[in-house]
């Protein structure tokens, strides 16, 4: 069954992953509505992978490339009140803003096409605005499949799970429908994933739609992992699919696959 998303809503709102903070905000540098934490990293990392083919093994290798960085959460800048700030950093993440610094890394031939990519990625039709950033990871699902950044990964029968989202307030209600695969399915049907792919966990909670994200990796005897910013272990790192499902008690989640760009390297 493919996924499915009440794709109405995504036109006038984006929501949650915005509890503003100026946490880390001092070691940035605002630059023309921007801030730069060290773009250095990226820039060679995009010029090392550039020529590898495919996309999925350029994932692997710039993922595994930071593997050890802290985690971080918040280090987005911006708010109803306060300027959206467009925030690169290579130093430290949180799960959403390490899967899309590396979708975007990868799919980039240069650093003006990846600070492109992550504009396209993270905020609805790439405007940087704090209303056009996808806070919720059902909104960030849905339009990076609407602007063909990624497509759904269909395994067996999915079950139709209703959120219903009011955090942060300012961005109003919001109603979601997602597609959610069982757990035992996920890992009954292994062999259908590929590295890079991106997996969100659906939450528990009625008012929360995702509370987790990152990328399904497979480890060197085929053991199928989760590629994550990590805030339990504070840092990027690699986990089994099964201990994270365990230790969070994950019942259903969302698979994702990153599409080459028609201006990536082809």
């Amino acid at each position: 069954m493919r996924q499915v998303f009440n794709m109405s809503l995504f036109n006038s709102m984006p929501s949650r992953r915005g509890a503003l903070t100026l946490m880390g905000a001092a070691a940035l540098t605002l630059v023309g509505g921007r801030t730069s934490g060290g773009e250095r990293l990226f820039g060679r990392l995009i010029e090392e992978t550039r020529d590898i083919k495919p996309l999925s093994r350029r994932i692997e290798v710039i993922s595994a490339a930071l593997l050890g960085k802290r985690y971080r959460a918040e280090t987005l800048i911006g708010g109803p009140r306060r300027a959206e700030a467009f925030v690169t950093r290579d130093d430290v993440f949180d799960c959403v803003t390490f899967t899309e610094a590396v979708l975007a890394a990868a799919r980039a031939a240069d650093m003006p096409q990846f600070e492109g990519e992550l504009r396209k990625i993270r905020y609805h039709n790439g405007a940087v605005d704090w209303r056009e950033r996808n806070h919720d990871f059902a909104a960030w699902c849905a339009r990076n499949i609407e602007n063909g950044v990624c497509r759904p990964v269909a395994l067996g029968s999915s079950v139709a799970i209703k959120k219903v989202m009011t955090d942060p307030r300012a961005l109003g209600r919001r109603n979601y429908e997602l597609a959610g695969i069982p757990r035992a399915t996920l890992l009954a049907e292994k062999a259908r994933l590929q590295d890079g792919d991106i997996i969100g966990f659906i939450s528990r909670r009625a008012a929360l739609d995702y509370f987790h994200c990152g990328f399904v990796m497979f480890g060197s005897k085929g053991e199928l992992l989760l590629r994550h910013a990590s805030q339990s272990r504070g840092r990027v790192s690699d986990q089994t699919m099964e201990s994270f499902f365990a230790i969070n008690g994950t019942q259903y989640v969302t698979v994702l696959r990153p599409v080459e760009g028609t201006e990536s390297k082809t």
